[in-house]
């Protein structure tokens, strides 16, 4: 763990220090302090243990706020002691125990020698030429073809030639500007003969080193490189051009021999774009792994452009980002004119590399096979335990046996978790219910609706004919059976869709005659429009969270079924019912974790202080929350993260779609406002059930909104995965 150092900066950057210390060697030793943190927080083992004490030391002996430094000669002496040995500090540190790679490594210890160059540049001014190479370095080790593991081999000679400069650079930094003793301090001033031959050496040597880059540039070939991010849209897209044709303007004098180049790739990255959009249109499951390759390439010019290298290396990588362009618009043009044949050769980039590089994005990449009966599923709140939902079961168990003669369709929607199956569930299986309706039947739609299936399903449940005699059948057979057995004088039916993503019912509706004898259809859903695209006279229930008193119960009825909690952990288990925030499934999800460790305080408290760790455990619950997410359409998944970045519960609606904008995530749309047209992003997220209402406006208009913690959590697991954001604690 990294010291705190708080009075030592204090001290540190006060006038009055230490008699004789120039202000540069204050800057540089202040400088090399949040090096030494930054380097103790990326290590897994305690190889810096000295230097952190002798840190400590300093920060505890200044806790005082003693003025009279002159008189603290043990300070004096601790600090000398601190300064000897920082000297190991002036080399490129060792990766072995660390969580950064070799080239992080480097660009880190290359930047952390820019920012003791500009704590001494006005009083050498020598060192510009020296900062102007150093930061070429930083744009070589960023770039992408460096810094790629598996392009590490191939980079093998020039990183050791960096290296080998960085540390004579940090050498020489040392031996000159810190020194030990006190009558050393004003040394520098004797020198500056032998500190301009050292610099000219190391530039000499920079200079080799360049001429290895370009050779490295021109040999190593292009290969498949890792996104910036896998969070990508169109939208975003645009944003990116947006910023490159600003780019060219500002940059114009620095890139006026590239110029014609760089003009040629903003074209064809806009061409690119068009035909995505085109090709939207027909889904093609590839679409996304283009855009994130397209949008690589605009990101890849965006670093070379922004950042510090010299115009002979910008004529040597537009080149290959030309080529990358070239390797992209290929398959994507067969696959726009032959979208069902595998068009891809050896030489090309395929599209299952494709497919391989973006598991988990595609929409199918998680979906759960279609499950065929409702006996068959395992429900998130066991049925013999059913707490919270009994005043919404009651009230849709009236709609259900009510009077009105007509077919009804009635929607339970809201986020996973909340028990919409559960309810369905019971409601299936209710004596009433069974007493009430002469036929019922009900399957598990999902994502992957597949209309025959359902329909066998259904048949099954309602009629004595076997799955293998109906697997026979094609599916207008099926439907044609499956009106006759519902259409007779009298028949009242219940119809169960569990789980509906998308509008099934005008696939299925005609399949349900109206008799009316008042028969029923029943829907579970995550989405509100369900429901609404069914009928306008549909009946759309949101299914409420569970209040603080409701988890509780939940909890200890699945920790400890019917016996009594123990008084000691009634405190600490309320507040962790508290911290499910009203979700069932976590209750359930958190109860399971209880109910198999002690029943103490002590481990029930580690679970409190780490609940959503504890959650993410469970892959089913995972499942079931990233679900949502991959449904969503490309352009919402990165509105949705960016939840992730609050820690408010309740957040202002213009703030978060001034951001969106701000962002870049939302559509440019021709006479409209970008606001406007985030709010209905929004608007859609909320009827996703993903986002909650916080406070409505006076015109009903949403005011603030939130995320459920574990939607949160979900945000911030995904965001980092995918190099979208990484929000740093503290």
């Amino acid at each position: 763990m990294a010291p705190p150092i708080y009075h030592l900066t204090q001290a540190l950057e006060s006038k009055y220090f230490i008699p004789g210390m120039p202000d540069c060697n204050r800057d540089m030793i202040l400088t090399v302090c949040h090096y030494v943190i930054k380097l103790c927080t990326s290590r897994k083992d305690q190889q810096d243990d000295k230097i952190i004490y002798l840190l400590e030391q300093l920060n505890d002996s200044l806790k005082n706020d003693s003025t009279d430094l002159d008189e603290n000669q043990s300070f004096i002496i601790l600090l000398w002691s601190f300064v000897t040995e920082l000297k190991v500090f002036f080399k490129v540190p060792n990766s072995k125990g660390t969580t950064l790679n070799p080239i992080m490594l480097l660009a880190v210890f290359i930047d952390f020698l820019l920012e003791i160059c500009d704590g001494i540049w006005s009083y050498m001014d020598s060192f510009g030429s020296c900062q102007a190479e150093l930061k070429f370095f930083i744009t070589f080790l960023g770039d992408k073809p460096a810094s790629q593991p598996t392009s590490l081999d191939e980079n093998k000679n020039v990183l050791t030639d960096i290296e080998a400069v960085a540390n004579d650079l940090g050498s020489f930094l040392y031996s000159f500007y810190f020194y030990i003793g006190e009558k050393d301090w004003m040394r520098a001033s004797l020198l500056s003969i032998s500190k301009d031959l050292a610099l000219a050496d190391i530039l000499g040597k920079v200079e080799q080193v360049k001429e290895k880059i370009k050779e490295h540039c021109m040999a190593v070939p292009w290969k498949m490189l890792t996104p910036k991010t896998s969070v990508v849209s169109l939208f975003l897209f645009d944003s990116l051009l947006d910023d490159l044709n600003l780019l060219m303007i500002q940059k114009y004098e620095r890139c006026i021999d590239v110029k014609d180049q760089i003009r040629t790739i903003v074209e064809e990255l806009k061409s690119l774009r068009s035909f995505l959009e085109d090709m939207e249109v027909q889904k093609h499951l590839e679409l996304e792994g283009f855009l994130i390759q397209t949008s690589d390439i605009a990101y890849e010019v965006l670093y070379i452009l922004t950042s510090y290298a010299p115009v002979w290396y910008l004529t040597l990588r537009l080149p290959q980002v030309m080529e990358k362009i070239k390797l992209i618009r290929l398959p994507l043009e067969k696959l726009n004119k032959y979208p069902t044949e595998q068009v891809a050769s050896q030489d090309e980039i395929s599209l299952e590399d494709v497919a391989n590089r973006i598991a988990g994005m595609l929409k199918d990449a998680e979906n759960p096979s279609q499950k065929v009966s409702l006996e068959a599923q395992t429900p998130s709140i066991q049925e013999d335990i059913f707490v919270g939902l009994d005043d919404e079961a009651n009230e849709i168990k009236e709609i259900l046996l009510g009077n009105q003669k007509e077919r009804q369709i009635i929607s339970i929607w809201g986020m996973s978790g909340l028990g919409k199956s559960t309810i369905a569930n019971k409601m299936y299986n209710d004596d009433r219910i069974v007493q009430h309706f002469h036929k019922r039947a009900s399957c598990v739609i999902s994502q992957t609706y597949d209309k025959r299936n359902t329909l066998i399903a259904i048949l099954t449940s309602i009629s004595s004919l076997e799955r293998g005699e109906l697997s026979k059948l094609d599916e207008d057979t099926l439907g044609g059976k499956l009106y006759q057995s519902l259409c007779g004088k009298g028949i009242r039916y219940l119809i169960i869709l569990d789980d509906i993503w998308e509008d099934v019912w005008s696939d299925l509706h005609r399949y349900f005659p109206e008799n009316h004898s008042g028969s029923r259809i029943l829907f579970t859903t995550r989405f509100e429009k369900i429901g609404f695209q069914a009928s306008d006279k549909s009946i759309v229930r949101n299914l409420p969270f569970l209040t603080d008193d409701e988890c509780w119960k939940l909890l200890q009825k699945k920790v400890f079924h019917g016996v009594s909690c123990p008084v000691e952990l009634v405190d600490i288990g309320m507040k962790i019912a508290r911290n499910c925030d009203g979700l069932p499934l976590t209750v359930v999800v958190i109860a399971a974790v209880l109910a198999n460790m002690k029943k103490n305080k002590t481990e029930w408290e580690e679970v409190a202080e780490s609940l959503s760790t504890h959650i993410f455990k469970d892959n089913s619950c995972t499942k079931k929350l990233e679900l949502s997410y991959n449904y969503l359409p490309m352009h919402l998944k990165p509105c949705f993260l960016y939840f992730g970045a609050f820690e408010d519960r309740e957040i202002p609606v213009r703030k978060l779609t001034s951001l969106w904008v701000a962002e870049g995530f939302v559509e440019k749309v021709k006479r409209k406002d970008s606001n406007a047209v985030s709010y209905g992003y929004l608007t859609d997220l909320i009827c996703r059930g993903l986002v909650l209402v916080g406070k409505r406006r006076s015109d009903g208009g949403v005011k603030t909104c939130y995320v459920h913690d574990l939607l949160r959590e979900m945000c911030l697991t995904i965001a980092e995965k995918d190099n979208f954001m990484k929000v740093i604690q503290e």
